[in-house]
C-alpha cells in the first residue's frame, strides 16, 4: 500500500518496496544534477586546478628528470580528442568533489529513516568529522605525491628517453589523493560501527595486531608507488587513527554500560517479577 502524501515514515519503521524505489530514484536524480552542476563549475575553473595538480611534477619530478638528461615535458597522447577528454575527465572529478556535500547528504537521507533519533545525531556528527578527515587525507596524499612519482621515475634506465603521459599522470594523482582521503575515514567507520553495536571496544582491542598488519598490507597495495616511504606516510596515520577510534569506542562502551542495569551473573538468583 502506497504511503499517503504528507504522511511521514515512523522512526525506525518500514516502507513498502515501491516507495523505497521512488525515494531512491528521487535522490539519485538530485545527486546526478548536483554532479552535473559541479562538473560545469570544474570545467570553468579547469586552468587554475590543472596548474595546481601539475605543481608537484614541476617542483619535484621535472628537476630530477632534467638532471638525468631526460625530456621533462608532459605529453598528451591519444588522438585528436584527447585534450577534450582529459579536460572533461578532470572536470568530472572536480564535480564529484564540489558536489560531495549534496550526494553524500542524499545517501544519508536515504539511510537515516531506518535509524533511531540518537543514532541520527551520531551520523550527522561523524559525517561532519569525516569531511575534514577526508580533506586532511587528500592534503597528505598531495604532499607525498612528488616523492612517489620521483621513486617510480628513478627506475628508468638512463639509456632511454622518458615521456610521461598527461593522462597517466592525472590517473596517478587522482588515485593517490583518493586512497589517502578514503583511508582517513577509518575512525568514522569504526566509531559508527561501535555506536550501532556491531563491534565493541574489547573486540577492537583483541583485533588490534591483525588490524595493524592489515593496514600495512593495504598501504603497500593501495599506494601507486612502490617505495616504503609513501607506504609509511599512509600506514602510520591510519594506525594512529585506528587507535583514536578504539579510544572513542572504549569511552562509548563505558558510557553505555553506566546507563544499562548491571547484568546478573550465572551464579546469582534473578529477582522474580
Amino acid at each position: 500500500m502506497a504511503l499517503r502524501r504528507g504522511k511521514s515514515v515512523p522512526e525506525g519503521g518500514t516502507m513498502p518496496l515501491v516507495d523505497h524505489l521512488r525515494e531512491l530514484r528521487k535522490r539519485l536524480v538530485i545527486a546526478a544534477l548536483a554532479i552535473v552542476v559541479g562538473t560545469v563549475v570544474g570545467w570553468i575553473v579547469y586552468p587554475a586546478v590543472f596548474d595546481f595538480i601539475k605543481e608537484p611534477y614541476v617542483q619535484g619530478v621535472k628537476p630530477l628528470l632534467e638532471r638525468k638528461g631526460f625530456d621533462a615535458t608532459l605529453v598528451l597522447s591519444g588522438g585528436v580528442g584527447s585534450a577534450f577528454t582529459f579536460r572533461l575527465k578532470l572536470s568530472l572529478v572536480l564535480g564529484l568533489v564540489i558536489s560531495s556535500p549534496v550526494w553524500i547528504g542524499q545517501i544519508w537521507g536515504f539511510v537515516l529513516p531506518a535509524l533511531h533519533r540518537q543514532e541520527k545525531r551520531w551520523v550527522y556528527l561523524l559525517t561532519g568529522i569525516g569531511a575534514p578527515l577526508f580533506a586532511g587525507g587528500v592534503v597528505l596524499g598531495y604532499v607525498v605525491l612528488p616523492k612517489g612519482i620521483e621513486v617510480l621515475v628513478s627506475f628508468a634506465p638512463e639509456s632511454i628517453q622518458v615521456l610521461l603521459s598527461l593522462g597517466d599522470y592525472l590517473n596517478f594523482v587522482i588515485r593517490t589523493v583518493l586512497v589517502f582521503g578514503i583511508a582517513a575515514q577509518i575512525p568514522l567507520v569504526v566509531v559508527l560501527l561501535n555506536r550501532l553495536g556491531v563491534v565493541s571496544a574489547r573486540q577492537l582491542a583483541s583485533a588490534r595486531p591483525w588490524t595493524i598488519i592489515g593496514i600495512f598490507v593495504f598501504a603497500a597495495v593501495a599506494t601507486p608507488s612502490t617505495d616504503p616511504l609513501t607506504m609509511l606516510f599512509l600506514a602510520l596515520p591510519m594506525t594512529l587513527l585506528y587507535g583514536v577510534s578504539e579510544l572513542i569506542a572504549r569511552l562509548t562502551d563505558k558510557k553505555r554500560a553506566q546507563k544499562q542495569p548491571a547484568e546478573i551473573r550465572d551464579d546469582e538468583i534473578s529477582p522474580l517479577d
